[in-house]
């Protein structure tokens, strides 16, 4: 079982400046190493105070200087924004640049404002992401690039540097929809999930993954991995009471950036699993999306948060955890001694429950 920090960089409410959030997330990635944890997951995110990291193989490659121990992973490059080839080199660099700590995720991206602001038509993701995803992955492990696709021609090319070692169970997809299950599946990348929505539903599609990644590649799929904004804190009332408000403050900012209740869902090409949750969102309106929301999220007292994860096992088998600890307009120093509290309470007692479970 596997421990990340996932990174958002989000200026709720712009209670601060965009310097003082990414000096404040900086300095939490750092202590994500000091603290024991296996990887750092930083987000690609446009425009908007939602959150906003242009370029995580950028920023991967200035904490790869900082750090000396913890994986960085992409939480992910967005494929249908970027040009494969572009991709391709930089992860390879930062590959080099880190000696070979890369954890390289991709995502197809849901917003539409996003997608407006590049410039790119949201009804080609699925077809870009597709034909992208077999270049970048070519690429990253021949050290050679090329493509006969309509969104991407490219003549063979070589990438230099070239490889610093094979990508060999170090690829991960976002994959919340049944079309990007399967593809997660069929390239071979390890699955990451969301905490969104009941966890019921949620090992359909895991055990969807696992049956497809055998039969694509006639062996048992790697983990999934599970992404989760969390507030973790020894005393009860305070993790109930900041818990329940960060988590409902970051759902906020989620339902209005991706517009989940907007038509457009329904008509936009590849998001069909989205447009069909449309009108169930607006029946239940925000108080019932807090409610279910806060209810499939590890968040609250280290025995509550420990007794999730372990109920998620239950019905999903092995997964890595991957939370995120600042988000909603949680400060620093809340942010912090989350962490530290995850850190020293969750972490060892999952790590030791995990063993005798292997046992």
């Amino acid at each position: 079982m596997q421990f990340g920090v996932q990174m958002v960089f989000q200026n709720f409410g712009r209670r601060t400046s965009d310097a003082q959030v990414y000096d404040e997330d900086i300095r939490l990635g750092l202590l994500a190493e000091e603290l024991g944890f296996d990887a750092l997951w930083p987000v690609e995110h446009h425009f908007e105070d939602y959150s906003f990291c242009p370029d995580n193989i950028q920023f991967l490659s200035y904490m790869a200087g900082r750090t000396s121990r913890i994986k960085l992973g992409t939480g992910a490059v967005i494929l249908p924004w970027n040009m494969p080839i572009r991709v391709a080199e930089k992860i390879v660099l930062l590959d080099h640049l880190c000696e070979g700590r890369t954890l390289f995720g991709m995502g197809r991206g849901l917003a539409r404002k996003e997608y407006a602001g590049m410039g790119i038509d949201m009804d080609e993701a699925r077809a870009r992401f597709d034909e992208s995803a077999d270049m970048v992955l070519q690429a990253i492990e021949t050290g050679f690039i090329e493509g006969k696709g309509p969104y991407y021609p490219q003549t063979r090319t070589e990438i230099r540097p070239g490889p610093y070692k094979s990508f060999d169970d170090r690829i991960y997809q976002v994959a919340m929809s049944p079309e990007s299950v399967q593809e997660c599946a069929k390239i071979g990348a390890r699955m990451v999930i969301f905490a969104q929505r009941p966890w019921e539903q949620q090992a359909e599609a895991v055990a969807a993954y696992r049956k497809a990644f055998q039969e694509h590649h006639g062996r048992k799929s790697p983990p999934i991995m599970i992404c989760d904004f969390t507030y973790c804190d020894t005393d009860p009332e305070r993790a109930e009471r900041l818990g329940r408000q960060y988590v409902t403050n970051y759902l906020l900012t989620v339902l209005d950036h991706y517009e989940l209740a907007s038509d457009h869902l329904k008509e936009a090409k590849g998001y069909e699993a989205y447009g069909d949750a449309v009108e169930a969102i607006r029946s239940i309106g925000k108080e019932g999306m807090a409610a279910g929301y806060l209810d499939v999220t590890a968040w609250g007292t280290p025995e509550q948060i420990i007794k999730k994860y372990k109920w998620r096992y239950e019905l999903l088998g092995d997964f890595d955890i991957n939370p995120c600890f600042r988000f909603g307009g949680i400060g620093y120093d809340e942010a912090e001694r989350s962490m530290r509290c995850f850190a020293e309470h969750v972490i060892p007692a999952l790590r030791e429950w995990d063993r005798r479970k292997a046992a």
